[in-house]
């Protein structure tokens, strides 16, 4: 599923707007003060909370600028880097996962090498020093709390005055013959090239979406082909967000599964009426679980064939299919109108929850759409729980109650 990416000033798309998980949207601490390199002159990078560069696993020695060292990155990615990767995503230490916002080298640049401006979560970082092997460049990296381009432009911390505040503190001007930034084109609602040129005397070109393209981009002449331009939603892109969104879920499903148990108690004998109740309420957790499937891995499977643009009506309709497809299997003999209707309405709401997570990691929605999403579907979704758990209930009473035991 291909879409045009935005242009230069588009308005904010992407980032959850708070709605999700996904795209890693979570604030963190600032930087601290640093300690110069060993090397001669001053060291111009900010070390924070990942520590000393020299200790980490993607340093690969200094390069010497006009105002001190500068750390150069390596461009292979090493086994902790895609052990870091794994754990981030599924949710390990995600608010740590950053760099240290400053300069960086790329290869052995000298005055006339590009200047990649990029934030400084690991992974970002990871994605675009990947992709210049054999390139030699300068690399900014901006103090974006360890969140992301894309979500950082639409927060406002990839912007216009982090990256006017970086290029003066790390001294660019001194270091580089040339007055160019080659800024991500995902990072370009948070920035006004006009005021960047005004502020710190750059002006910014936008790169490609992907950092891969950057070598090709870069042999053109800084000038994108429309493949660059495009922004992709692709069945690995959507599935990559599934764990960590499944992870999230761990601490909203205790209080459900707390639910659960409880109105599971509830019929004609009064509260908790001890083993007859397991069978209902282990039904409920089940399409509890089939709501969270349906909405965390078959609705961003199955995005481009599930009718709708929203993700809760396109959650909501996978959630349907399989409490229709499961109100038809042999599991479901027994069940009465009340009970199939309530396990019913709770997989469609739970799937409609669990897939609207996804509508800030694509360009589907803006932050403005996300809002107007999330304020239409989050009633419908609220009714739809109320109304599961009366029907579950008071289908115990209809049925006359699990059996005392």
């Amino acid at each position: 599923m291909n879409r045009p990416a935005s242009p230069p000033h588009p308005p904010a798309r992407g980032c959850c707007g708070g709605s999700g998980a996904a795209c890693g949207c979570d604030a963190g601490r600032p930087g601290e003060r640093l300690r110069p390199p060993p090397a001669a002159g001053c060291a111009i990078v900010e070390p924070g909370p990942a520590g000393d560069p020299r200790q980490q696993p993607f340093y690969a020695g200094w390069v010497e600028t006009p105002v001190g060292m500068v750390p150069r990155l390596a461009t292979r990615l090493r086994p902790a880097d895609h052990l870091g990767r794994f754990r981030v995503r599924w949710g390990i230490g995600r608010d740590r996962y950053r760099v240290r916002p400053g300069l960086y080298a790329a290869g052995t640049p000298g005055p006339d090498s590009p200047v990649l401006v990029t934030a400084n979560y690991k992974l970002s970082v990871d994605a675009l020093r990947r992709d210049l092997d054999g390139v030699d460049a300068w690399i900014l990296v901006l103090d974006t709390h360890g969140i992301n381009v894309w979500c950082a432009a639409g927060k406002g911390t990839f912007g216009t005055a982090e990256l006017c505040r970086r290029v003066r503190e790390t001294g660019l001007a001194h270091v580089v013959a040339h007055r160019t930034l080659v800024l991500p084109q995902l990072g370009a609602p948070g920035v006004a090239a006009h005021e960047v040129r005004a502020g710190c005397g750059f002006s910014v070109v936008y790169g490609p979406v992907r950092a891969r393209d950057l070598p090709a981009f870069l042999a053109r002449g800084m000038e994108a082909t429309p493949e660059m331009r495009r922004v992709t939603f692709r069945a690995a892109e959507r599935l990559a967000l599934v764990p960590v969104e499944v992870v999230g879920l761990a601490k909203p499903s205790v209080w459900a599964i707390l639910a659960i148990f409880v109105l599971g108690g509830i019929g004609p004998h009064g509260f908790f009426p001890a083993a007859g109740a397991w069978p209902r309420r282990l039904a409920a957790l089940a399409a509890y679980l089939a709501g969270v499937v349906s909405g965390a891995v078959l609705t961003p499977l199955a995005l481009p064939w599930i009718p709708g643009r929203a993700f809760s009506l396109k959650g909501a309709l996978a959630g349907a299919a399989v409490a229709a497809a499961a109100a038809t299997s042999p599991a479901a003999r027994g069940l009465g109108a009340l009970e199939t209707t309530a396990y019913a309405l709770m997989v469609t709401a739970v799937a409609s929850i669990c897939a609207m997570n996804f509508t800030g990691a694509s360009t589907f929605t803006s932050p403005s759409g996300v809002e107007k999403e999330m304020r239409r579907a989050i009633p419908l979704q609220a009714a739809a729980i109320l109304a599961a758990a009366l029907l579950w209930v008071g289908s115990a009473f209809a049925a006359g109650g699990p059996p005392w035991r």
